[in-house]
């Protein structure tokens, strides 16, 4: 399978690239604004439609990381990286006739679940579980990019099939035949290969001194994390389980480890893609020594 990574030197894409990159069944092409130290990268800015064109040829899947992840950008940068961007990808994968579209969402989505119930939410016996069906509630321009992102994967692979298109003076017409199906991975936690365990915000701070390692902000963090990690193990299963499917033409699935305290329900992303996570951030009681 030919797949097309997208912001493929950032964390995220690091982290599936050390997953999957040496599989046999997969070949990455890694795209990015920028080259890679240590493997051939296509150079190419999302902003750009002219800049796309003729990447995407030949790719059975798109996998689109490329973004400004920050929960404090401006709108006019999220609007171009994160909004058009996200557009120029999906019109590039639909030009080119790619397939299967796996596109990173967030759990900012949803944020202001968390900003609401803080810090009661990361206790392990909270009894919220929020379901891929519930209302959005983006928790900054950041998060509303994402809930864009899912909508207009929705509106590429569903108006394919427009019974009124023709028929309906007010129907949407620009009906498209690609991609064929869209899988929104909400991603919660993922961290680089450093820190890579429920303790990596916290041992991070630390590092960076922010805090020190016995004060209330590293226990916050630790708790925090212990609900949102995504480990690299779990992050390469998800992503090779949306590979593999052929079932989907438009889903949501969380992007979690299966965590004591996750506070969002993964027995959807268990039960239509086969996702057995390996890590649990609630057995952890410390940093790796």
């Amino acid at each position: 399978m030919q797949v097309l990574v997208t912001g493929a030197n950032g964390t995220v894409g690091n982290a599936i690239l050390d997953q999957l990159g040496d599989r046999d069944e997969y070949e990455f092409t890694c795209l990015d604004v920028e080259d890679h130290p240590d493997r051939e990268t296509v150079i190419a800015d999302i902003t750009d439609p002219d800049d796309l064109r003729g990447h995407f040829e030949g790719h059975d899947a798109v996998i689109h990381l490329a973004a400004i992840v920050d929960l404090n950008g401006s709108w006019e940068e999220i609007l171009e990286n994160n909004i058009i961007g996200t557009y120029n990808v999906l019109q590039a994968a639909a030009d080119a006739e790619v397939e299967k579209f796996i596109f990173a969402s967030s759990i900012h989505t949803v944020g202001m679940y968390e900003v609401e119930l803080s810090p009661d939410i990361y206790d392990s016996t909270s009894i919220l579980s929020v379901t891929r069906d519930d209302p959005v509630r983006p928790d900054s321009f950041y998060g509303l990019s994402k809930v864009f992102g899912e909508a207009a994967g929705r509106l590429f692979v569903e108006s394919q099939a427009n019974p009124l298109g023709e028929r309906h003076p007010t129907y949407v017409t620009n009906t498209r035949d690609y991609p064929t199906s869209f899988y929104s991975v909400r991603i919660k936690t993922v961290l680089g290969s450093e820190y890579d365990h429920p303790y990596g915000l916290a041992e991070m701070g630390v590092d960076e001194g922010w805090w020190e390692r016995d004060s209330e902000d590293y226990e916050y963090m630790a708790d925090r994390l212990k609900c949102t990690w995504l480990s690299h193990r779990d992050l390469g299963q998800l992503i090779d389980q949306c590979l593999q499917n052929k079932t989907i033409e438009f889903d949501i699935f969380w992007g979690v480890s299966d965590n004591d305290g996750t506070w969002v329900d993964l027995s959807h992303t268990q039960e239509v893609l086969g996702y057995n996570p390996q890590d649990n951030g609630g057995e952890w009681s410390g940093p790796p020594e």
